[in-house]
């Protein structure tokens, strides 16, 4: 490092801290600190510690003492890429305090998830977890400064999911949805119910929310509803504001087989102009086309798929699949079921049977029964029968016959006409629900951590999951542009041609697996997973160094990064 004295025309020359580094045959310098506002005799006492000198009569390693380190690298990744994709001028053209905090508050979301009390102690000054408040200039906040900014970021919802579909989605475009539970902690939200728990929260209340997303899984649009409200009682709200706040006058709206059901076609989507659908027909309905001979194995004698038609669905087009690893692993896990079951209901037979103190009464037996059925979910592969005494079971063998011919098969029924989308294009659509089942995951558990939820005013909970959805919409463009060092696939344009069928399981690129084996790139990059790479952007620290010279000011220094943290602010096209 070296101290340069640059001329700065009409004023007073600028003095800079420079560093000199190789880069191929090319010497390059960097700034590492603007020096010019120190007092001339300090920056004499600099160039004399660079050169290996002494102006305090200490060792030099004695001269100068970190006063604080805060992680740094990975608060600028995130607000970097913030400012590229423009969200924050989507949230608010003109930057304002509320403005600030809510970029704070989706920043958080994704570094260190936690409570709003937890999010404040991060930003605040003194028990600071980050640059975040530095970078941002926030100072101090409180919590209810924080609720306030998200009651502001509410009012702006439909503004702003308005202005991502104008970006995202397009007329004729695929338009995925799905929903979602997630529990509450607490009794007194008007949102909460008890209702059918994803997380197996059976005893907690909960809310219900709708994601929709483009067909490559970015998210557009987020709603929030009772935590009893049904799958499909949720698409109608969806079809209106695709269709009339987006104003998608043209779109096809792909939703799983518990969504887009009869009645809803019926009542909400049959008859619209420009409106078109894509989904499955569920179990029942599949085992009805079996019945009457519509739909026969032998259709998939040469082909897995094949294209059908049935009065039931007028206008429509059925594209019936098989896979036969779905159905090997279907066979499999549903035979581990029933010995799993068989093994706990044997224990309930010989309690029945014992000489000491044997289980009695049929509502008793009754009870314990109804845990393992319940538990297992296979009881109507069952046969049982219960007295005041006594407790037999065997399995049904024809019913699970009925089923196991139907392993592996699945049926697509879509409006979309044959000459706008073939029925491998179709197939393939439908599949494409798995990234908003992804987006899911991260909202949920692996990144993002939406839940507990501990607001009890319903605009709050709203705000609330409004901003775990941005935060995803951040944390989805970074990985597009950090895919190369983390363990998502990057060559997808590859993986069509590495199967014989869009019915077979998906198959990741070569690239992808030989970075899953080696958990290096082929570029001998060190491979990452998106929290932990995060981490490793952290180790990047903001410092404030204080000379002990006499009349010296403090001032501040960024760690110099690693060579694989500048290849990663290089893919993210951020320079520190």
């Amino acid at each position: 490092m070296y101290i340069d004295v640059v001329p700065n025309r009409n004023s007073s020359p600028a003095v800079l801290l420079r560093e000199s580094y190789r880069e191929g045959k090319r010497i390059r310098k960097r700034t590492i600190a603007n020096l010019t506002q120190l007092p001339a005799h300090v920056i004499e006492g600099i160039k004399a510690l660079l050169k290996g000198g002494s102006v305090t009569g200490q060792p030099l390693e004695k001269s100068f003492e970190i006063a604080r380190s805060l992680p740094h690298g990975h608060v600028v990744a995130v607000l970097q890429t913030m400012r590229t994709i423009g969200l924050d001028s989507i949230i608010e053209p003109e930057q304002t305090r509320q403005r600030d905090l809510v970029v704070a508050m989706i920043t958080a979301r994704i570094l260190d998830p936690g409570s709003k009390l937890a999010t404040v102690r991060g930003l605040s000054p003194e028990t600071a977890t980050s640059s975040l408040h530095d970078v941002l200039g926030i100072g101090r906040t409180d919590e209810d400064e924080l609720y306030s900014a998200m009651d502001w970021l509410l009012e702006r919802q439909q503004r702003i999911q308005k202005a991502l579909a104008g970006r995202h989605m397009s007329k004729g475009s695929l338009v995925l949805y799905d929903v979602t539970s997630t529990y509450f902690e607490g009794q007194r939200c008007p949102l909460a119910r008890i209702g059918y728990s994803r997380d197996d929260k059976f005893d907690h209340l909960q809310i219900v929310f709708g994601l929709l997303c483009n067909a490559e899984g970015c998210p557009v649009a987020v709603e929030v509803f009772e935590g009893n409200t049904s799958d499909a009682l949720t698409l109608r709200s969806q079809i209106e504001k695709v269709q009339k706040e987006f104003a998608l006058d043209r779109v096809i709206i792909v939703g799983d087989r518990g969504m887009i059901t009869d009645a809803r076609i019926d009542e909400d989507m049959r008859g619209r102009q420009g409106l078109h659908w894509i989904t499955a027909l569920r179990f029942s309905a599949i085992r009805t086309l079996m019945t009457d001979g519509t739909l026969q194995l032998t259709l998939f004698d040469e082909r897995d798929m094949a294209q059908i038609t049935h009065p039931d669905y007028p206008g429509e087009r059925l594209i019936a699949c098989r896979n036969p690893f779905m159905a090997e692993h279907r066979a499999r896990v549903r035979e581990e079921l029933l010995c799993a079951t068989e093994k706990e209901l044997d224990k309930i037979v010989e309690a029945t049977g014992r000489l000491t103190r044997p289980l009695r009464g049929k509502d008793k037996i009754g009870v314990r029964v109804g845990k393992v059925i319940g538990k297992y979910k296979v009881g109507k592969h069952f046969q049982i029968t219960i007295t005041d005494s006594a407790f037999s079971y065997k399995r049904d063998t024809a019913g699970i016959e009925e089923e196991a011919a139907m392993d592996g098969i699945y049926v697509i029924r879509t409006s979309v006409p044959a000459d706008v989308m073939d029925a491998e294009a179709s197939v393939g659509a439908y599949k494409r629900l798995a990234v908003v089942e992804r987006a899911f995951r991260s909202y949920k558990t692996v990144d993002l951590k939406v839940r507990p939820i501990y607001h009890h005013l319903a605009d709050r909970v709203r705000a609330h999951v409004l901003l775990c959805m941005l935060a995803y919409y951040v944390e989805w463009h970074m990985r597009q542009s950090l895919a190369p060092v983390l363990f998502d696939d990057d060559a997808k344009e590859e993986t069509p041609q590495l199967r014989d069928s869009i019915v077979a399981p998906a198959k990741r690129s070569p690239k992808a697996l030989r970075k899953a084996r080696r958990k290096r790139t082929d570029e001998d990059l060190p491979v990452h997973s998106f929290q932990t790479l995060l981490k490793d952007l952290a180790t990047i620290t903001k410092n404030t160094i204080v000379p002990k010279i006499k009349g010296a000011q403090s001032f501040s220094m960024v760690t110099r990064p690693t060579a694989f943290q500048e290849k990663v602010l290089e893919l993210l096209g951020i320079h520190l």
